[in-house]
Parts: structure tokens; sequence; C-alpha cells
């Protein structure tokens, strides 16, 4: 297979998953350059790798590179827990029909929430839970992705949701 041939290939394979790739690494390291390093790593691992992959679910196979060099790379190199703060404005659509400023505010603000509170789950409860609801994964591929049984990714997820749903129910008041 030409060079040419190869990087089509691999392009046409990967590029409708970058969405996903970024997703998951800007969840994992709570960072937006961060997140885009990483993404750009596991890019060229992918690349690198692209002979050797035998089929399957692609988005499954990236998200697992993507996960890995997550992992690698926040082992390397994290100096602390300085994170900057997840733009909203930035990865979210904008809030349409919704001329009324409080309204705006309001859902700003619940965002806010729920992004923090999602911030706060231990890194394996965050990642299956963003795999699972914001990427809308399987769970046999979130086990593929994750390297964990079937019952491991319940597990997670029910606990994750469970400790989410009580942050949420503290900063929102209705709890203690």
């Amino acid at each position: 297979m030409s060079d040419t041939a190869r990087r089509e290939g691999f392009e046409q394979a990967v590029l409708p998953h970058l969405d996903a790739a970024y997703s998951l690494a800007r969840w994992l390291t709570r960072n937006d350059q961060d997140a885009q390093d990483v993404t750009q790593e596991a890019c060229l691992r992918a690349f690198r790798f692209f002979d050797g992959y035998q089929g399957g679910n692609m988005r499954s196979w990236l998200l697992t590179i993507v996960r890995n060099t997550c992992y690698t790379w926040m082992h390397q190199n994290r100096h602390g827990d300085s994170t900057e703060l997840f733009n909203e404005e930035i990865h979210s659509p904008e809030l349409s029909g919704s001329p009324d400023p409080e309204i705006q505010v309001l859902a700003s603000a619940d965002k806010e929430t729920l992004r923090r509170a999602l911030e706060e789950l231990p890194d394996a409860f965050r990642e299956a839970l963003v795999l699972r609801e914001i990427e809308g994964m399987s769970y046999k591929e979130i086990a593929d992705v994750t390297s964990v049984s079937l019952g491991t990714v319940m597990s997670r997820l029910a606990r994750a949701r469970t400790r989410l749903r009580q942050s949420l129910s503290v900063s929102l008041g209705k709890g203690s």
C-alpha cells in the first residue's frame, strides 16, 4: 500500500471520530491544551499502528489509544492539580431561542454545577460516565476501551451516577 493510500485510509477511518477522541481527552485531562496535545499524540500513535488494526469498531480502537495516551501523558506531565477551567462557551452550543438573560444565567449555572460535579468524580467513574452518557457507547464498547469486565463497567457506572446525583443534590441545595 502506498503512503498516500495508507494516509487516506487512515484519515477516512479516524477523522469521523476525532471529536469523540478530543472529548474523552478533555474530560480525562480537564484542560483544553492538554487534551489537544493528548489527542494529537494519540492520532500519531494510531497512525503508526494503523497497519496492525484488525478491523472491528474503529471508534473503540481509537478511544482505547486516546485513553492509554491520556493516562501515560498525565502520569508523566502532571505538576500538582492545576487545571484550566472548562470553558462552556467554547465547547457547548449557544443557548438558542432564549433571549431572557436570567434564563441564560440559570442554564449556565446548572451546566457549571454539572461540569464541577463530573470533574470531582474519580477518574475511572468519570471516564465510564463520559463514554456512556456523552459518547453514547455501549457497555461492551466501554469494557473494550477500558480493558475491564462488563460487570466492572456496570458497577462503575452505577457508582458514578450515585455520586453524581449526591453531588448535584448538595450543590443544588436539595440535600446535605
